[in-house]
């Protein structure tokens, strides 16, 4: 098939081309600018140059490539997350989850696309409190805190939009908080990096559960959603989520740390804001039967526990 990835150069971007490149597929990836385009041929793929809020060089980047399937992969989260200003954080992806959305969307219906798959967030956005886990069917969080409000409603305008769009197959996958060699939680990564250095404390009980998958794991479930036919909303996440009080410490043993500190509610607040406390303290994980069943799917590493320890 012919693929147009857009976002060929970030994390999960990395991983996705090589893969479809080596499925045997015919892939362009959609990136900034010229010079990170030398890496994208590298892996056997074409290359098209434009911005992704550019409504025209968009139109004209899907026609001239003329593909059968469009993957939504940009962001824009290269200076790290302000908790406290998590939104500000998030402006210009919530850009790319919109405007960007739809700039795609009306140049694959112009083009004849037959598929759409796009990148979607399972984490902090799925319903706090209650099972551990929460399925597609389960609603996203409804009262989401006041930092993070037009991020909760840039994904749903995301996933919106891409299951009911007229003439294509849409997709979205719901990836869980990704880690391996280019990310935050990798090598040299923020994170490994402020856990190595006991700057990311366990906040109150630890009670927020996550899930992790790694950039290939992802890759390889995206590679399976292009060429399946399923429509829908999907979990990409491994077969183990973990509380705060579980991952963290578990994290540290793996990197040779010493355990977090304890911080309480009250000054954590003051320090990363509501969002960061109800990561350590509500968030819940992802299920993800749904998408290993309808694509035939198992992660490589079917736990972060094995992950951390070899996958960064």
């Amino acid at each position: 098939m012919k693929i147009l990835v857009a976002g060929a150069t970030g994390g999960l971007g990395q991983s996705l081309v090589p893969k479809l490149v080596a499925a045997g597929h015919e892939v362009t990836g959609l990136i900034r600018s010229e010079s990170s385009a030398a890496a994208v041929r590298a892996h056997g793929a074409g290359v098209v140059i434009a911005n992704g809020l550019d409504a025209e060089a968009v139109k004209a980047a899907v026609t001239s490539t003329e593909p059968e399937v469009v993957v939504h992969q940009m962001t824009a989260l290269r200076g790290g997350i302000n908790f406290k200003k998590f939104d500000q954080s998030f402006a210009t992806t919530n850009e790319l989850r919109t405007k960007g959305t739809d700039y795609l969307l009306a140049a694959a219906q112009a083009t004849g696309v037959r598929r759409v798959v796009f990148q979607g967030y399972a984490g902090w956005n799925l319903q706090h409190g209650g099972s551990a886990t929460k399925t597609e069917d389960t609603p996203l969080e409804e009262t989401p805190v006041a930092a993070a409000q037009q991020t909760m409603a840039a994904l749903r305008y995301l996933e919106s939009r891409v299951t009911s769009v007229e003439g294509i197959e849409g997709v979205v996958l719901r990836y869980a908080s990704f880690y391996g060699p280019t990310g935050d939680i990798g090598a040299g990564g923020s994170m490994v990096e402020m856990i190595r250095r006991r700057k990311l404390p366990m906040v109150g009980n630890g009670a927020g559960v996550w899930s992790f998958i790694h950039y290939d794991d992802a890759a390889d479930a995206t590679v399976k959603a292009i060429e399946g036919t399923a429509t829908g909303i999907y979990q990409i996440a491994d077969d183990d989520p973990a509380a705060a009080s579980v991952w963290l410490p578990e994290f540290a043993r793996i990197l040779g740390a010493k355990p977090p500190r304890h911080l309480p509610v009250w000054l954590a607040r003051l320090a990363v804001g509501d969002v960061g406390v109800g990561a350590f303290t509500e968030i819940r994980g992802a299920d993800n039967s749904l998408a290993k069943h309808t694509f035939d799917w198992e992660p490589g590493y079917s736990s972060w526990r094995t992950g951390f320890r070899e996958g960064l």
